[in-house]
């Protein structure tokens, strides 16, 4: 499964990269995209696992930068 979310209070593109390599690496993840300029958060995994996948996503996202967050 495949979605978007928009990202707010995303810093810098530095950030961005830091929180892909970060969920690039949970377990399920297919591929990953935190587009800066876009503040978007594109995240491609395993249907039947998504919603605790985007769980340690945003936790990835909070270990890089407190004060971004997923708008779901």
């Amino acid at each position: 499964m495949k979605k978007t979310f928009a990202l707010e209070e995303l810093d810098c593109a530095n950030c961005a990269r830091k929180m892909e390599d970060g969920i690039r690496k949970i377990p399920g993840v297919n591929a990953v995209t935190v587009n800066f300029f876009a503040q978007k958060l594109i995240l491609d995994a395993e249907d039947s696992r998504f919603d605790e996948i985007l769980a340690a996503a945003e936790k990835a996202i909070s270990k890089v930068d407190r004060n971004c967050t997923v708008v779901k």
